[in-house]
């Protein structure tokens, strides 16, 4: 199946979207210079989706369009206090070569997880692992360009 969507937040906020001008509007074009802002085709039942989307999608016919409200647990979770990883500063220093992360970094674990470095000190570096998403109802615009 190949469609174009945009998800939001509550607040309306854009957080992702396929279509071009919808990015240029929102500045994710801006914020994502390198993406290719284009139709997305997914296999119904492959789970390269979200579960709320690929729940939403099934049934949909060419030309047609839906309004998908996804909670959390069908999208990227609840927040989890397990997901916020302490490390001794000096042991991390160590670990990226000599370097210390500052808050607001971002730091890739060894199995590609990306998390927001929230507090540092002498003794402790924060880093939150948590999916950005996590938490969050999503709502999502979706049109059917093609079913294959």
């Amino acid at each position: 199946m190949t469609l174009e969507y945009t998800g939001r937040l509550d607040d309306e906020t854009v957080f992702d979207t396929s279509r071009e001008e919808v990015a240029a509007e929102t500045g994710l074009a801006e914020a994502q210079p390198d993406r290719e802002f284009a139709p997305l085709t997914v296999e119904v039942g492959a789970e390269e989706v979200i579960e709320g989307i690929e729940e939403g999608l099934v049934g949909l016919e060419t030309g047609e369009t839906a309004n998908l409200t996804i909670p959390p647990e069908k999208a990227y979770g609840e927040r989890s206090d397990e997901s916020v990883q302490e490390f001794e500063t000096e042991q991390l220093r160590e670990m990226l070569g000599g370097q210390l992360p500052e808050e607001g970094d971002q730091l890739e674990a060894q199995g590609g997880q990306l998390g927001d470095v929230t507090h540092v000190d002498e003794d402790v570096v924060r880093v939150d692992f948590n999916p950005e998403l996590a938490g969050e109802t999503l709502q999502f615009e979706v049109e059917v360009l093609e079913v294959n």
